[in-house]
């Protein structure tokens, strides 16, 4: 029995640490969305630099959440975040110093 009990142990434990971290679903929902604000303000045409880092990042991070990379897609997630929050700033920017209306 006390054989069984530690071969019981040791696979709990053992299984313990194969478990993955959570999904980063806050990460991807709030890269999406910055993304699509900055798609709404034409991004694209007014500040592309940013615009396309950010796609890539997305793009990048989405592959990393499929194949259970969660702690680098979370990470890639934020950075696209990031990119398409400086995307859309910058194309508002422009479009005010431009005299157009949003």
């Amino acid at each position: 029995m006390r054989i069984a009990a530690r071969a019981i142990v040791i696979l709990a434990f053992g299984l313990a640490g194969c478990a993955l971290p959570p999904p980063p679903v806050d990460s991807y929902v709030l890269a999406r969305s910055a993304l699509e604000a900055a798609k709404a303000v034409d991004a694209a045409r007014y500040s592309p630099g940013y615009f396309h880092k950010a796609e890539n990042a997305y793009r990048n991070a989405q592959a990393l959440y499929k194949d259970r990379e969660y702690d680098e897609a979370r990470d890639e997630f934020n950075h696209a975040r990031d990119l398409a929050e400086k995307a859309e700033n910058s194309a508002r920017l422009i479009r005010y110093k431009n005299g157009e209306v949003l």
